[in-house]
């Protein structure tokens, strides 16, 4: 079967969409509300073109001058005035469209196409070419006539329109593909979205995905679980056992952890989660390096809890043996937050993975039916990478035997499962582990006593005469 040509945009996540980048010498609507970012699309694409070797022809149908264009772009990495002129050309077809009307922009647009040898060609301001037809015949003609004189050419078309255009819409039948950029509220948060609409003889990534405009211009982030919707290589195989960094808990578990599992530890704040953590990731080397990926903790005060445990942190970052990356949960995308994950890992090398917590992870989710989707495809992606990853999960009673998950289908997501308690005895708190699950080995299922001393972490079969966690 032959594939079709593509033409990257430059934009990675939306190159992902569209399963390698636009088809060469298509059309395409970019559609969307004033300040969606369609005009920065269409120009970061442009830019990228332009530096590998392509000519762009960037026609504006809009009032708008280009010295103000310039001056948003600007603000924007990609934007390199250099390359306006010769491999990057603006034309305002806006006198000619108002004074001639649209056979005259076809002609315009034709001559410059081949004058400037364009291989990507931007119009800006479909909307306005729609006010000026006479008839959607006039508005198919325009497109049909563009559509024609660029594909011989060899010529991709962009066409940005702020309308939100139906489906039926005559500028819909007549192009190859539509993606439209939307925004929405979540509560006081907004948070752009975008969408494939149409992707005429070509597959792509369906529903709904997250992006935001940062200095580098449009960044998209597919939803991870149709990114990854089968891992990107083979489960691991390997039934190697790897150190959690605490001897006991070793032999509760008969033996460490399988290499490449993910483990679950559930617990109040203060319970010692983080502890355990710190401690797995003590076991990471310069070859098997590991990652801090947290939520509320601070690099400092990690370093700082580090050295009261013995771990040199600041020692290991220093050698490549430990990454921490933190980032707050007041801001963020899930599907950034899990894109960003995988880089790290991609890029370092990673092996040991401490999710510090898969509660804070999920607070940014705008739709929380999506949450056992998209943990199961990340640790499933990072299992298929040969990653051993230890998470943990915030719950709210201090004190109870209510477990309080994100959903029933947690365990399903993971290898292992532990859960800490405190347990009230003579007003005095104790920390308890109980291991709940451990796929594919014997371990003991008894109650342990956690006790945190002397830079050391053990653990000891509660006694029968200890009281119990208490219950509601």
């Amino acid at each position: 079967m032959e594939k079709l040509k593509r033409l990257q945009s430059g934009i990675e996540g939306l190159d992902a969409l569209l399963k390698g980048g636009l088809v060469a010498g298509a059309s395409y609507i970019i559609q969307g509300r004033p300040g969606s970012g369609k005009t920065i699309l269409a120009n970061q694409l442009g830019f990228h073109h332009a530096n590998n070797g392509g000519r762009v022809l960037v026609a504006t149908l809009l009032a708008e001058s280009h010295d103000r264009l310039f001056q948003f772009l600007s603000t924007l990495s990609f934007f390199d005035s250099s390359r306006i002129g010769e491999e990057i050309q603006f034309v305002s077809a806006f006198d000619t469209l108002e004074n001639e009307g649209l056979d005259e922009v076809v002609k315009l647009l034709r001559r410059e196409i081949s004058r400037r040898k364009a291989t990507v060609l931007v119009v800006d301001g479909l909307l306005n070419a729609r006010s000026k037809a006479d008839s959607h015949i006039d508005t198919k003609k325009f497109i049909s006539e563009l559509q024609g004189h660029a594909a011989f050419a060899g010529c991709t078309v962009l066409f940005l329109t702020s309308s939100r255009l139906d489906d039926g819409s005559p500028e819909h039948t007549m192009v190859d593909g539509v993606i439209e950029i939307g925004e929405e509220l979540f509560g006081t948060r907004s948070v752009r979205r975008i969408q494939l609409r149409k992707t005429r003889g070509s597959a792509a990534l369906a529903g709904l995905h997250e992006c935001e405009i940062t200095d580098n211009g449009l960044v998209v982030y597919p939803r991870l679980e149709s990114l990854y919707s089968h891992p990107s290589a083979p489960d691991s195989a390997d039934m190697t056992r790897i150190g959690s960094g605490i001897a006991s808990l070793d032999m509760i578990l008969g033996g460490g952890l399988y290499s490449s599992s993910v483990s679950l530890v559930m617990g109040p704040s203060g319970i010692g989660k983080t502890t355990l953590g710190l401690k797995f990731l003590a076991e990471s080397t310069v070859d098997s390096p590991g990652l801090h990926f947290g939520f509320y903790e601070s690099p400092q005060r990690l370093r700082l809890k580090g050295d009261s445990l013995g771990i040199d942190i600041k020692g290991m970052e220093d050698s490549g043996a430990l990454t921490i990356a933190w980032q707050p949960t007041t801001e963020g995308l899930l599907d950034g937050l899990g894109a960003r994950l995988l880089s790290i890992v991609e890029d370092k090398g990673i092996k040991r993975v401490f999710v510090d917590s898969l509660s804070g992870m999920t607070r940014v989710a705008t739709n929380p039916a999506r949450i056992t989707d998209f943990l199961s495809a990340l640790m499933n992606e990072l299992r298929a990478r040969g990653v051993t990853v230890l998470a943990t999960w915030e719950m709210r009673d201090l004190l109870g035997s209510e477990v309080s998950a994100p959903n029933s289908d947690l365990s399903s997501i993971v290898d292992n499962l532990m859960l800490m308690r405190f347990a009230e005895n003579d007003f005095e708190l104790k920390r308890t582990l109980s291991v709940l699950k451990v796929r594919d080995s014997a371990y003991d299922p008894s109650r342990f006593e956690v006790v945190i001393q002397a830079q050391d972490v053990l653990l000891k079969k509660a006694s029968r005469h200890e009281p119990s966690v208490p219950t509601e």
